[in-house]
């Protein structure tokens, strides 16, 4: 029980860390100016797979890769489903890289806060998962939230829409596929090289340097220290907590993205208030109200392995 308690404790404050590493992440991406989204987008990729390849290697699951790959083999044509989903996460991988940079914070933000209801509605949609009495009143009361965003909003928040529906095409797409794990998206961050390395070097091909300097150079380096240290302490501490538990704290992510995107000077518009509020209010009654009623949790039971914050598979699989 001891052994459980303190494994707990180790996985909450390595889940606490992956969090504020990820909005030191969406302020740090703003240094790195005149770098364009898409080139920063590019360097992350390139910086984040080595260490992705090196936790697979850690966790033993180098036989994830070799499935997806003997089942390519055998189906070449499932080739075509494989770029399909590295493309749908290359757009959310971009769009973290280029939202703070072109003042789009705070839509991303409120995605990553509307995600976890609309992945609750993906599967009772998709794979026909029951709903629970709070579940279906969280999700009408977010509804709310986004009819007043398509209403009464100045601007549409498309950022908002992308990543709050496009997750969930993502998501299930690989679990249809059966690549909801670590190794699919090793996968996909190798598929979307080709891209990523186009953006890198996109500045050479018109007579531009794809360092703008010295600094820039050490900066990428930090990018990809970030990255790779958020990712081991999400990846470690799904290892070590129950999946309730994990998926309550993810909320600490975007919460700190708000916080990040109003230092960099962004507003809430007042007709945006509502929105705010509708899902805020949903995530109380989704989570807060089943947080009380739960029993204490322990380190125990079978999690999905996961590859970004919103990869974890809880809801019915959730990022984030």
């Amino acid at each position: 029980m001891r052994h459980d308690i303190s494994r707990a404790r180790l996985g909450v404050t390595n889940s606490i860390m992956a969090s504020v590493l990820f909005g030191v992440t969406y302020y740090y991406v703003t240094l790195l100016a005149p770098l364009s989204g898409e080139q920063i987008y590019g360097w992350r990729v390139l910086m984040t797979l080595p260490f992705v390849t090196l936790l697979l290697l850690v966790f033993g699951e180098g036989k994830l890769i070799a499935g997806i790959w003997e089942r390519l083999v055998g189906n070449p044509a499932w080739l075509i489903a494989l770029i399909a989903t590295a493309a749908l996460l290359s757009v959310q991988l971009w769009l973290f890289m280029w939202a703070p940079v072109n003042g789009h914070g705070l839509s991303v933000s409120l995605g990553y806060f509307l995600l976890p209801l609309t992945l609750v509605l993906t599967g009772r949609l998709v794979f026909g998962e029951r709903l629970t009495t709070l579940q279906v009143v969280a999700c009408a009361v977010a509804a709310l939230g986004v009819l007043n965003e398509l209403l009464f909003a100045p601007v549409l928040s498309w950022p908002t829409f992308v990543v709050a529906f496009g997750y969930p095409v993502y998501f299930a797409a690989r679990k249809k596929m059966g690549t909801n794990h670590l190794g699919g998206m090793w996968f996909d961050m190798v598929l979307s090289l080709p891209v990523a390395v186009w953006f890198v070097c996109a500045p050479a091909m018109d007579g531009g340097a794809i360092f703008p300097s010295a600094m820039h150079v050490a900066m990428i380096v930090g990018l990809g220290l970030l990255s790779a240290t958020s990712l081991a302490c999400m990846v470690t501490a799904s290892h070590q907590l129950k999946l309730g538990l994990f998926g309550l704290l993810s909320y600490l992510e975007p919460a700190l993205l708000v916080v990040v995107s109003l230092l960099l000077g962004e507003r809430v518009d007042p007709a945006q208030w509502p929105t705010y509020l509708c899902i805020w209010a949903a995530i109380l009654i989704a989570e807060g109200v089943r947080g009380l009623l739960r029993k204490p949790y322990h380190a125990a039971g079978k999690k999905k392995r996961i590859g970004g914050r919103v990869e974890m598979e809880a809801q019915p699989e959730s990022a984030c």
